[in-house]
Formats: C-alpha cells, sequence, structure tokens
C-alpha cells in the first residue's frame, strides 16, 4: 500500500485518508453516464446498493483546486442514505467495496447542474471526490 497524495489541501488542518492499494489506476474509467472513476483501495467488504445507507470519510472540491466539503475536516465520518444524494454518488459508490476508496468526477447532470449550490458550487460545476467506504447499512 502506498500513501495517498491527491486533490487539493487548504491550510486548515485535514485528516489525511489512508492508504491507497500499489496496484490502484491513475487513469479514470468512464461510465456511460459520464461519471469518471478510479477505485484507489477495492475494499473487502460489501459493495453498496442504491437503496442502502453509507458511512463515509469524504472531501470535495472543485476543478480550481478550491475544496467546497470535507468530513476529513471536520474530523468525523458521515452517514446518509444514496438515495437522497446527487446521482454521481449514487453511481459512484456502488463502484468500491466497504473497506475501499474511490475518486469520482462526476459532471455537472449528474451533480448540481446548471443552478449548482451557490454560493459554494457554481452552476455547471464538474465535482471532484475522494471517498472512503466504512460501513454499508
Amino acid at each position: 500500500m502506498t500513501q495517498l497524495n491527491t486533490g487539493p489541501t487548504d491550510d486548515q488542518q485535514i485528516t489525511d485518508p489512508g492508504a491507497i492499494d500499489d496496484d490502484a489506476s491513475s487513469e479514470f474509467t468512464e461510465t456511460t453516464s459520464g461519471l469518471k472513476y478510479r477505485v484507489l483501495r477495492k475494499g473487502d467488504g460489501a459493495m453498496p446498493a442504491a437503496s442502502d445507507s453509507v458511512e463515509v470519510h469524504y472531501k470535495g472540491w472543485l476543478e480550481d483546486g478550491s475544496i467546497f466539503d470535507s468530513s476529513y475536516r471536520r474530523g468525523e465520518t458521515i452517514s446518509f442514505p444514496l438515495s437522497g444524494v446527487i446521482p454521481g454518488w449514487t453511481e459512484g459508490m456502488q463502484l468500491v467495496g466497504q473497506g475501499g476508496m474511490i475518486e469520482l468526477q462526476i459532471p455537472s447532470d449528474l451533480g448540481y447542474g446548471p443552478r449548482g449550490m451557490p454560493p459554494v458550487i457554481p452552476g455547471g460545476a464538474t465535482l471532484q471526490f475522494l471517498v472512503e467506504l466504512f460501513d454499508v447499512k
């Protein structure tokens, strides 16, 4: 396993994500919907379904590198149903097993669309996420 050094950081304290698999791809795979992803750590547990809830650690950033949200920064994981998040998250989290880590590039139409989520996420924004999957419920 190697230590992950991906995505931006800022001047606030952020707990680093865990190690990635030595054979993790440096290339993204694109799904038919346009979601791009790369599995950084496969995980050996259950893969969530769209109807499941998950417990994760994550950070999200825009193409300019600015972090718009981070559970690492808050110092605690978060749990939520996959049916209640943006389509890119619902699709992407089904591609990694419990204990795994995935990087997602979510196009606007699978994210917040042309309206965005002002003032944090501009309309039409591509979103980047690094997500560690701790539990599937």
